[in-house]
């Protein structure tokens, strides 16, 4: 923990959970966006210098660097964006999307994949996060918050995302603590129970 104030990517809002808690163990996780993509314009560039080298002609450097500024300056942003606003991030007790982290215990419902042609409401309620609608190549996991209000989780790999939202979910409904606070909560215990023993022993 270090005194600096939180990032504001963190997205937590009045009602959402306190950055200072402990959310417990990561279950589900996408980055968003995959950095190796930065690498694609630099690649191109070493390619096109390559082959000015070996050809009979001179090497444009001045055309090389800009494009190569161009494109390198265009992924890392195109990169940077995903990752801040298209990842995902499932704890024990919350769920963030892109910027914005909702507690689980915020959810009073999750709702089943709809096979049928018949679309449900849920299917055109507002996503999570900061963004409007579920991003491009994710798919949607209806959800009913505690105030009423329909809303669409969403991720890339949707089946798992979803087993692992039921689950935690349906922890937190139970009240079940995270993993974490569970070892926590069992030292003193085994503390006690082994300074009643070295008594008996005695």
């Amino acid at each position: 923990m270090t005194d600096e104030a939180p990032d504001p990517v963190d997205g937590t809002e009045p009602g959402e959970s306190d950055p200072g808690t402990d959310p417990g163990e990561v279950l589900f996780y996408e980055p968003g966006g995959s950095r190796w993509v930065v690498l694609i314009g630099p690649a191109l560039v070493l390619a096109v210098l390559v082959m000015e080298i070996v050809g009979p002609g001179q090497v444009h450097w001045p055309v090389l660097i800009i494009f190569l500024v161009i494109l390198f300056g265009f992924s890392l942003v195109q990169v940077t964006a995903a990752r801040r606003h298209v990842s995902v991030e499932l704890t024990e007790t919350t769920l963030r999307q892109g910027a914005v982290t909702t507690p689980l215990a915020d959810i009073e419902e999750i709702y089943p994949p709809n096979n049928s042609p018949t679309p449900e409401d849920w299917e055109s309620a507002p996503a999570l996060g900061e963004l409007h609608g579920v991003p491009r190549r994710r798919k949607g996991v209806g959800v009913r918050l505690t105030s009423g209000k329909l809303a669409q989780a969403w991720a890339r790999d949707v089946e798992v995302f979803r087993s692992e939202l039921a689950q935690a979910h349906a922890a937190v409904r139970m009240g079940l603590p995270p993993s974490g606070r569970k070892a926590d909560a069992g030292e003193p215990e085994s503390g006690r129970s082994e300074e009643k023993d070295q008594d008996t022993t005695e």
